[in-house]
């Protein structure tokens, strides 16, 4: 008999599975642009990502949890679990993504190099899916980087 909690456990794996799955099939949900006033759009823009998973499958325990957010002129501003963050992105056709010029505070906590992993994460994402609720990055070579959940 299979109980709940096996299953419970092995969604976010099956989750980024899916979504390397349809990323490599080419799937495409609607790439963010600029507006005519060259602001940014999309589903990245002007929400909230709060870090779900490193690779596929890795939770971080973090004094507090890494997020960011992008706003439509394209600053990125967030928290890697123990410095503030702040950078800039570029969102292009098929869900291409860059950020530059990622910045943190020099805070010391016991996790740096786990802080480190998430900032690396954001600086190598080439591109990204977006899965109802989950966003997940992947890098030049496709492998998956990570995942996020958008914030309620």
């Amino acid at each position: 008999m299979v109980t709940a909690q096996p299953m419970r456990k092995a969604r976010p794996l099956l989750v980024l599975a899916a979504a390397a799955l349809l990323a490599a099939c080419g799937s495409r949900s609607p790439a963010p642009s600029e507006d005519s006033s060259g602001a940014l759009e999309g589903p990245l823009v002007e929400q909230r990502w709060n870090l779900l998973l490193v690779g596929t499958s890795e939770r971080l325990s973090m004094p507090e949890p890494p997020w960011f957010e992008i706003d439509r002129e394209g600053r990125l501003v967030g928290s890697d679990g123990c410095n503030e963050m702040r950078g800039r992105v570029r969102l292009g056709d098929s869900q291409r993504i860059e950020v530059t010029e990622l910045a943190t505070t020099r805070r010391g906590c016991p996790q740096l190099e786990d802080a480190a992993r998430v900032t690396a994460m954001l600086e190598t994402a080439y591109r990204y899916l977006i899965d109802h609720d989950r966003l997940v990055f992947f890098g030049p070579d496709q492998r998956v980087l990570g995942g996020w959940r958008q914030a309620n």
